[in-house]
């Protein structure tokens, strides 16, 4: 992987996670807990469009590239603004511990 620089991490991005909060008629409701805010570097992969329930669904698929962090997981995502990033997969980056690398999934909310 060539170096990043400061420079490159220009992205802002909120790391998240879902929170199960018990209800009071013994379920639960989900809700998406702020872990952290980063700086990243993000860019789009590819594209591609599918039809779904008869409607046209696009899907674009992203590469975040941060500071290495521990705990990041494919259970968690990424949000910047209205725009949601589902993570799909982790790498440690040479398992060298400085960089993470995940591939993501824009969704629309």
């Amino acid at each position: 992987m060539t170096e990043l620089r400061s420079s490159d991490l220009r992205h802002r991005l909120t790391l998240e996670e879902l929170s199960r909060v018990a209800d009071e008629g013994g379920g639960f409701s989900e809700t998406w807990v702020t872990v952290a805010t980063l700086s990243a570097d993000l860019q789009p992969i590819s594209g591609s469009e599918t039809v779904e329930a008869d409607r046209l669904a696009g899907t674009v698929t992203h590469e975040v590239v941060l500071r290495y962090r521990a705990g990041v997981v494919p259970a968690m995502r990424f949000r910047k603004g209205a725009r949601i990033f589902l993570i799909i997969a982790v790498i440690d980056v040479e398992e060298r511990r400085r960089w993470l690398k995940c591939w993501c999934e824009e969704r629309e909310l």
